[in-house]
């Protein structure tokens, strides 16, 4: 592998890792950590530049679909801290009474 790529890799990588761990839950956070990390160990003797090269075009559609995830992830977390900060302040009783909806 040339060195130039062989830092294009290695960059996909570490994006890869830096994305998964904005996951906000635990869960999915450790899982595409997992999944990240034993694709690359699982390619990590690919040679042929080709092969190389269809790799490094299905890492980078990966990574973007962890930032759209990563995204609605935080988009939803941010939506449940919302309404649970609600109930805290208001009540539970006091939310029903209001109509607003409860998860």
């Amino acid at each position: 592998m040339a060195a130039s790529t062989r830092s294009q890799v290695i960059s996909l990588y570490k994006m890869m890792l830096k994305e998964s761990s904005r996951f906000p839950s635990y869960n999915y956070r450790t899982y595409a950590l997992r999944r990240v990390r034993d694709a690359f160990r699982a390619n990590r003797e690919v040679e042929d530049p080709k092969a190389v090269e269809r790799l490094m075009d299905e890492g980078e559609q990966m990574l973007a679909l962890i930032q759209r995830q990563v995204k609605i992830k935080n988009e939803f977390q941010s939506e449940t801290d919302r309404l649970s900060c609600w109930q805290g302040i208001m009540g539970n009783k006091t939310m029903k009474r209001r109509g607003m909806l409860l998860y």
